[in-house]
């Protein structure tokens, strides 16, 4: 028997492919079942699939095929709802591969500012990897993140925004010229971005110094 949040789950991501045929993202089914985090999501759509109600289809970002749905007594009842008269059933659209285009805005190199590689090239990303807000991608250079996970070569995918709390990974662009992703923090007067490896000593610097251009959101990394 289904739980009520896992039979509302069902009924959602069913209606959604039915409507558009795009399974939703884990941030709507989150804000669709009133949960506190994408956890709870992946819970529940684990416990579906254990029990063949629906299956995530290969290759595929974040798609999500209904295999069949729950029959009487199989769940517990659903709570009503206010919903216009549905039309009769119809084969649903096969559910689109979730992909969305970011600008790529080039490598995070010294001497070279964001905006001057603005515009030049798009990056295919899962919509998964994102949230809200607008985005865009850099190819990291160097080593100066590995602890971090983050190594030479990956793409950092980055929310733009123009502040940030102490320990986030940001981009910076220091004296409007060279551009660098660390750890963000305040120490005193002064601004010190950190770097992740022990190679490296923190970087200090006054706030008129320093220009926050977004935060790190997700890392893309091609084998």
């Amino acid at each position: 028997m289904l739980t009520r949040k896992q039979h509302e789950l069902i009924c959602f991501i069913d209606d959604r492919l039915k409507e558009t045929g795009v399974s939703p993202s884990f941030e709507e089914m989150k804000e669709a079942l009133d949960l506190k985090s994408k956890s709870g999501v992946h819970r529940l759509i684990s416990a579906l699939e254990e029990r063949q109600f629906i299956r995530r289809l290969p290759n595929r970002a974040r798609a999500l095929e209904v295999l069949r749905m729950p029959e009487r007594g199989e769940t517990t009842k659903k709570p009503a709802r206010a919903t216009a008269p549905r039309p009769a059933p119809t084969p649903p659209p096969a559910p689109a591969n979730d992909v969305l285009e970011i600008p790529l805005h080039g490598r995070i190199a010294a001497g070279v500012p964001i905006e001057a590689l603005e515009g030049q090239q798009m990056l295919s990303v899962p919509a998964a990897l994102l949230g809200s807000g607008e985005h865009y991608a850099l190819e990291v250079a160097g080593d100066s993140m590995v602890e971090a996970g983050i190594l030479d070569g990956d793409y950092a995918l980055v929310r733009r925004t123009d502040a940030a709390r102490d320990g986030e990974i940001v981009v910076a662009l220091i004296e409007e010229n060279e551009a660098t992703l660390k750890y963000f923090r305040r120490e005193g007067a002064m601004i010190r971005l950190d770097p992740a490896n022990r190679s490296y000593d923190p970087q200090r610097y006054r706030p008129d110094q320093v220009r926050v251009q977004g935060k790190l959101a997700g890392l893309l990394r091609r084998y």
